[in-house]
């Protein structure tokens, strides 16, 4: 009897452990070619998700720069989600290709919130770490060198 409830103690506390070592949310989401990207999929690699807005001038701004960076770096992940589609989703496509959105493109939906949690203002960059640590959750623009300074860092 003491066995199992020792057992049973140790399957409680390593799923705690596990969960508390997994820092960041599972997620998935589709890009506009119709690619499934998911945080488990990437382990091993960064990741990078930037969320922005055609209305927002330091959103456009940020763009050529993460765009850059991707290009540069292409062993890490590099995503960008629209938050405002009610013009439509042609007219997102086109504006982020017009401004040199070059990364896989995500439109909003009702599970991003659910999945990233509430984005409380634009633009907003989060930074997974090669275990899926989330290791930067910012509002604010990013540049090239802080994304390549903040991948650079040893994993967690």
């Amino acid at each position: 009897m003491k066995t199992k409830r020792l057992a049973g103690f140790f399957g409680v506390f390593a799923a705690v452990l596990a969960l508390a070592c997994f820092d960041a949310r599972a997620w998935t989401v589709t890009d506009t070619a119709g690619a499934k990207h998911d945080l488990a999929s990437y382990k091993g690699r960064w990741v990078v998700v930037n969320f922005w807005a055609t209305w927002c001038a330091p959103c456009v701004k940020e763009i050529p720069d993460i765009a850059e960076f991707r290009r540069a770096h292409p062993e890490v992940v590099v995503l960008g989600i629209a938050m405002d589609v009610e013009d439509g989703v042609e007219k997102t496509k086109q504006f982020a290709k017009k401004v040199g959105h070059e990364y896989p493109l995500v439109l909003e939906d009702e599970t991003i919130e659910k999945q990233f949690g509430k984005v409380k203002g634009l633009p907003v960059t989060m930074v997974f770490d090669p275990t899926g640590k989330k290791i930067y959750d910012r509002l604010g623009t990013v540049s090239k060198r802080f994304l390549e300074d903040t991948t650079k860092r040893p994993k967690a």
